[in-house]
């Protein structure tokens, strides 16, 4: 119960801080994680320019390392991380972040099949039977393709890539998770929400 209550008020307080500025008693960052380090509990996050849960913008660069809070109870559910920070079908677009440039890279795949709308109970999306949601990115080696969903922007889509590019890591067309951090110090997280993975309304 304890826990639900400081998710609320964090996701309460969260935008008023970001709007307002919460100096006096910390600050609140957020952005999508592009690594995650559990032994050194470390967190690596592309900063979110626009703080718009709907359209984000992750184009702040460096990159941004917060050491994750020492009390377990004041994070939530463990990340994942990813190098995916946008995804554009009418582009035929992504847009990664790139560890070995330290930059963003757009790379422009070839459709094989593009659904919209699709929600995340769709049976191509969810495994009914195994009550879980399937693993994504999907990787057809044989085929050379790429399946994603997007669960924001409601799409599944499967595509091609240059050669160079498909033998990138399979994180690399992974979104990472969205996550909340309130911090006094700089680097070091007192509160960490993880927004992808936390419903603050269920019972």
């Amino acid at each position: 119960m304890a826990k639900r209550r400081l998710m609320i008020l964090m996701a309460v307080l969260v935008p008023l801080c970001l709007t307002l500025g919460c100096s006096e008693y910390g600050k609140v960052d957020q952005g999508r994680v592009i690594a995650y380090d559990k032994e050194k509990g470390e967190v690596t996050l592309i900063r979110d320019k626009a703080n718009d849960s709907q359209k984000p913008d992750y184009s702040i660069l460096p990159p941004f390392v917060y050491k994750v809070p020492a009390n377990k109870h004041e994070m939530g559910p463990e990340p994942k991380f990813g190098l995916r920070m946008k995804l554009d079908v009418d582009k035929s677009e992504i847009h990664i972040y790139d560890p070995a440039t330290n930059s963003f890279r757009t790379i422009r795949f070839t459709p094989v099949s593009v659904r919209r709308d699709v929600p995340k109970d769709d049976p191509e999306v969810f495994d009914k039977a195994e009550k879980k949601a399937k693993k994504f990115p999907a990787i057809d080696a044989a085929k050379k393709t790429i399946t994603i969903y997007s669960g924001r922007q409601k799409v599944l889509a499967t595509f091609t890539v240059p050669d160079e590019d498909f033998v990138r890591p399979p994180y690399t067309w992974e979104a990472g998770d969205e996550v909340r951090i309130y911090y006094k110090e700089e680097g070091v997280a007192l509160r960490m929400m993880n927004v992808s993975k936390t419903d603050i309304f269920k019972k």
